[in-house]
């Protein structure tokens, strides 16, 4: 979700008789363009969004269905509840009446037509198909399918744009492309027998894919535009020109080009849209939200704010150093940097200024620690899921390679989090303030569930089977805690993963168009080309000149999207450098993660911003400053690939130290504060050169490291002398 679509939303932050601060701090918030449905309708919706996550649980463990079925199936069912969900349009006031512009309805409502005529004709497709036809005659595919169905989808869209009405209302032309979307999956899911697949981007493909596959991407970018904002659909566009553009463009961009007809057929395969990240979507994405929704039913996320309040709250500038606990908590499971800061941050920015942070530094903490949560391991968001398909690593290779990473960044914002509370001289929250540690430790049975993952996966289980068991573990969890689960929470659940999945399952689905359209053009390859001679000069301009574009094609994006076609992009050139795949493509993920606290446009720093009242660019800059780290570590796994749980354990343990010692420094030197007392620029360059040089990992460099640290601790401690004598 991106902050434009989402409402304030502020969880409920109380005190009782044990100081128990957070409650709700994991309800979703809910978006501003979102329906709140009543009656018969919400019944409806509740229905389907509970059978849509039942289904997806049976597939995956007890009936699995044919691979590009299940995906086209996956796929329909996110664009039939986030039409039902998301409005294209603002919502009317209670000024404005029942509705604005009334001709929408009576122009959907004659596009209905065409829409209902297409899905008729799957049916008719599929009595031809099991009656032994081999082929659809093109004739009737093109004027008694294709067109109406694409008349149909383009008037429903445009309809939608301009249909306002009141919030509980539903809508006549996202109606049509409900219908539009059933009509897409219907024809593909009567259209691909082996034999029609294996025509796809050739002159035999049917004519019936290449329209269904226009209308599909079409569903596909209006409902992204809903519920991610016009960031992730301007780069698809883009993409799509270039298709077609690319033979008129010069230099290594340009290439032969591609055919409608022929690009379609091909882009809704496992080549696009059903591609790696409706695999990921449709298998462990889908589970592990389900699993976080079945969490945030058993109220664990209150559990884990109050646990972080109870654990740290007490120390200098306490609330920021919650904010970094709970949010990589919370982040790790909801997978998106926005999200987390909307719904942790509610809490955690409020009582941060309390303590004396400026509203800048609160939002910048906030955005920060949330982002770092979408690195966490073992979930890490949705991102580890994507690159153990891409990259065929196993998911627990990148897991536990990802340890490290994590402990670096968040040890970089704790770092720069205690040192400003010094600076400041602010105080931590009063034990009267608190939840009581005592309490929260008997509580600490609510962990189970995450444990029980872990152990899972390291025991060798498969991801869907291990994800299965925590679901179900956290169920039997909550009977030992007030919040029991019973049938009726269960089903609340399902239903709240449904409405979750949405976004990601179609951000997921437009990204395939985007990989889809690298993969069919070879534009990754002519980059990865780019790149090399780039690296004839300089590895590590190479490195500088892909961290740049990763960054850029991640601005404004959902973190799995952007990783997916950063990935397509640039890892491809970084493993053609000689870089190990694994090294590249976490390089890669990193900064993917990082766009969303990079300027100027940082998704979680705006959301935080909002949260906090300060000017948003401010903001992003200041999240910039506190997340420098991982700038930084992703360029040591090129240099030191121990930061990565590859080698000895004596070189692991030795990079994990320095590492950690240099984040120290690192944070000293960028904050301007080490031994006690503020930094002078010589001092903080020296501490910024000690840093790099500790994190990089050899001995000689750590050597001039501690060397460098040496002289600057005796400069401070000369200075603090001076000051206390002045």
């Amino acid at each position: 979700m991106t902050t434009e679509n989402q409402s304030h939303y502020t969880p409920k932050i109380t005190e009782d008789a044990d100081h128990v601060l957070a409650h709700d701090v994991d309800e979703e918030p809910i978006e501003e363009n979102r329906r709140l449905f009543e009656g018969g309708l919400l019944k409806l919706f509740i229905l389907l969004a509970i059978a849509y996550s039942s289904f997806h649980l049976y597939v995956l463990n007890i009936a699995p269905l044919e691979t590009w079925s299940f995906r086209i199936v996956h796929i329909a069912g996110a664009l039939v509840l986030g039409f039902m969900l998301y409005a294209g349009a603002r919502f009317v006031s209670e000024e404005e009446g029942e509705a604005r512009h009334r001709w929408t309805t009576w122009i959907a409502a004659v596009a209905l037509l065409p829409a209902l005529y297409a899905l008729y004709q799957t049916g008719s497709f599929y009595s031809q198909v099991q009656s032994g036809t081999l082929r659809i005659a093109a004739e009737l595919e093109t004027w008694h399918f294709g067109w109406p169905l694409l008349v149909a989808t383009a008037v429903g869209i445009v309809m939608s744009w301009f249909h306002q009405r009141r919030r509980s209302r539903f809508s006549i032309p996202d109606l049509v492309l409900i219908v539009c979307s059933l009509a897409v999956a219907a024809y593909f899911l009567v259209a691909y027998n082996s034999a029609m697949r294996m025509s796809t981007g050739t002159s035999f493909a049917p004519i019936g894919i290449s329209f269904a596959a226009i209308a599909g991407t079409a569903l596909i970018m209006e409902l992204t535009r809903r519920v991610a904002g016009m960031a992730l659909v301007t780069i698809g566009l883009v993409f799509l020109v270039y298709v077609f553009a690319g033979p008129y463009l010069p230099g290594f961009l340009g290439y032969p080009g591609l055919s409608v007809q022929r690009f379609f057929s091909q882009v809704y395969t496992d080549a696009g849209i059903l591609g790696p990240t409706t695999a990921v979507s449709s298998t462990y994405i889908i589970l592990f939200i389900i699993f976080a929704a079945f969490l945030q039913a058993s109220k664990v996320g209150d559990y884990f704010v109050n646990f972080a309040f109870a654990a740290a709250g007490r120390s200098r500038g306490g609330p920021a150093k919650v904010a970094i606990f709970a949010s990589g908590l919370m982040g790790m499971i909801n997978g998106t940097s926005a999200g987390n800061v909307v719904s942790t941050g509610s809490l955690t920015i409020p009582l941060m200024k309390k303590v004396g942070y400026s509203k800048k530094s609160a939002g910048a903490v906030e955005a920060a620690a949330s982002t770092g949560g979408q690195i966490m391991p073992p979930i890490m968001g949705a991102g580890a899921f994507i690159m153990a398909e891409i990259t065929g690593i196993p998911y627990t290779e990148i897991a536990i390679a990802a340890i490290i990473p994590a402990i670096l960044y968040f040890a970089s914002v704790y770092f720069m989090v205690d040192f400003e509370a010094a600076k400041l001289g602010m105080r931590g929250m009063r034990e009267d303030e608190l939840p009581k540690l005592s309490r929260m430790i008997r509580q600490c049975y609510l962990f189970v569930p995450i444990i029980i993952l872990i152990v899972a996966l390291f025991m060798g289980y498969s991801v869907i089977r291990a994800g299965t068991l925590a679901t179900v573990s956290a169920a039997v969890v909550s009977w030992l805690s007030p919040n029991k689960m019973g049938i009726r929470q269960i089903l609340n659940a399902l239903e709240i993963a449904a409405i979750m999945s949405i976004q990601i399952i179609v951000v997921c689905a437009a990204a395939g168009v985007i990989v889809g359209v690298i993969s069919l053009t070879g534009v990754g390859a002519r980059f990865s080309v780019l790149l090399l001679d780039v690296a004839a000069a300089s590895h590590l301009l190479a490195l500088v000149f892909a961290m740049f574009i990763s960054i850029l094609l991640g601005m404004g994006m959902p973190t799995t999207a952007a990783y997916a076609v950063a990935a397509s992009v640039v890892a491809p050139g970084l493993v053609q450098l000689g870089i190990e795949p694994l090294t590249a493509h976490f390089f890669v993920f990193y900064f993917a993660v990082v766009s969303a606290i990079t300027p100027p446009v940082a998704l979680a720093s705006y959301a935080a911003a909002g949260i906090s009242g300060a000017n948003a660019m401010e903001t992003s800059v200041a999240s910039f400053r506190i997340g420098i780290a991982a700038f930084i570590v992703p360029f040591m796994f090129f240099y030191n690939s121990a930061l990565l749980m590859e080698g000895a354990w004596f070189e692991i343990a030795r990079a994990l130290v320095t590492a950690t010692f240099g984040v120290y420094l690192l944070s000293g030197g960028v904050l301007g504060w080490f031994a006690k007392v503020s930094a002078l620029w010589l001092t903080r360059i020296m501490l910024i050169a000690a840093a790099l040089l500790m994190i990089e990992g050899g001995l000689w460099t750590d050597l001039a490291g501690i060397g460098l640290t040496v002289v600057a601790f005796l400069l401070q401690r000369q200075r603090r002398l001076k000051l206390a004598t002045a």
